[in-house]
């Protein structure tokens, strides 16, 4: 037995065999720098996926500022420290006015639960209103809303889910298709009131990007936002993939949706893989929630956390990463536009600034095979990518912000490859 299969093996005697593995064969990794891994062969991959090392894996300024703050000082927020209150004033600095309090946690989970937990109370109601293919979280509350993943949970009675529309998919016009969903929206809106739950909340990642990154009509978001919280609910937006710079044009994901949200969750990336993540919200809804409740979550907020948090924003700044991922998307998105001229299995490109993909389609049936057929020549050029969409026939591009020009021609070129052998095997 080769060394990977015994870990193999050893894995499946601890952690157990359900936890998933990307590819066939899976990989070995024992370390990693920057954008790149090594696998312990000794070979170096080329990480186009990984969005948790947002400012690159093992990056000397946040690894630095971690353990110079352990060395120094670790202790909850039941004490006073500056490192958290800096980090919370630069952070909140990135948000448009209104958002301007926030509560911090150790995972995305803990922040949308949070989220939700503050939406019931505050509305005196429990309906949640999530896409039909989306997963945000682990608990049993979020795991009664999941749509996009085996769980399981049934979808909870006082959950409804909507369909998000694709322009890519959907020939008719656009405005009949923003006016459909919305009509979805209404009915979600009012089957929850009739049923006695109410309007809680509505929970979306304004990319949409479990869902496959679909090309939405104008002004959607805005729009199921503006009845949500007319019908009395928050609007909650899910940042964990689509925030801090990924757009490249903005550092918001609602921000790039025209969204005004009530709570914002965010998770690991934030602290570059550290486990952290946040709810940010305005004063009224922090001094309604707190004057309430006697909220403390131990280790969030810790100046360990705090300084790889500010870490991670400092390095955006001085590289200008926000800038480089709008620049770097904006090639890659013309490179992916002529793939998909070129190969009719490729219906169309996906996604901006940093987070892009290629949507797979045979005789207009979604192509989830030649999707995975990709993924697994991508490896075998030693490029990593996923897939994503509730066909799993999207590729996902999602790499650290720190991928530069240097590698950007690397990852297309191994794409172009790795398509052209799609279609000879096909």
């Amino acid at each position: 037995m080769d060394a990977t299969a015994h870990l193999l093996e050893r894995r499946r005697r601890t952690i157990g065999p359900y936890s998933p593995l990307f590819y066939s064969e899976p990989l070995h990794f024992v370390a990693a720098k920057g954008v790149w891994f090594t696998e312990a062969s000794g070979e170096r991959y080329l990480d186009g996926y990984n969005n948790v090392p947002h400012v690159g894996h093992a990056n000397d300024r946040v690894v630095r500022a971690l353990a110079d703050q352990a060395a120094t000082l670790n202790v909850h927020t039941r004490y006073l420290n500056d490192r958290v209150i800096d980090y919370s004033e630069r952070l909140l600095a990135t948000f448009d006015d209104g958002l301007d309090r926030i509560f911090f946690g150790n995972s995305g989970s803990e922040a949308n639960e949070l989220a939700l937990r503050i939406s019931r109370q505050l509305t005196g109601a429990t309906g949640v209103i999530v896409s039909d293919y989306s997963y945000h979280g682990t608990t049993i509350t979020l795991a009664e809303m999941t749509t996009g993943l085996q769980t399981r949970e049934p979808l909870g009675a006082h959950v409804r889910a909507i369909r998000i529309p694709d322009l890519d998919h959907d020939d008719r016009p656009e405005a009949e298709v923003l006016a459909e969903t919305l009509a979805a929206v209404d009915d979600a809106i009012a089957s929850l009131q009739e049923a006695g739950f109410g309007v809680s909340a509505c929970l979306f990642d304004p990319l949409f990007s479990t869902e496959g990154m679909p090309r939405v009509p104008a002004g959607l978001l805005s729009a199921i936002a503006a009845r949500v919280q007319a019908a009395g609910g928050f609007v909650i937006a899910d940042e964990v993939q689509s925030g801090f710079g990924r757009t490249g044009s903005h550092m918001w994901g609602h921000q790039y949706a025209g969204v005004t949200p009530d709570l914002v969750t965010m998770g690991k990336p934030m602290g570059n893989g550290h486990p952290m993540s946040a709810v940010v919200t305005s004063e009224a809804v922090l001094d309604a929630f707190g004057s309430r409740n006697e909220f403390f979550n131990t280790f969030a907020g810790n100046p360990v956390s705090a300084a790889v948090g500010e870490a991670v924003l400092l390095e955006m700044e001085e590289h200008d990463l926000m800038g480089r991922a709008q620049r770097l998307g904006r090639t890659a998105r013309e490179r992916l536009n002529q793939l998909a001229a070129e190969h009719d299995f490729v219906s169309s490109a996906k996604g901006t600034g940093m987070f892009l993909g290629l949507d797979f389609t045979v005789d207009g049936a979604p192509a989830p095979q030649l999707a995975r057929r990709v993924v697994e020549a991508m490896k075998s050029r030693n490029v990593l990518i996923s897939r994503i969409g509730r066909n799993e026939s999207v590729l996902k591009v999602r790499p650290p912000l720190a991928f530069s020009d240097a590698e950007l021609p690397m990852l297309l070129d191994a794409l172009e490859s790795s398509l052209a052998e799609a279609r000879d095997e096909a």
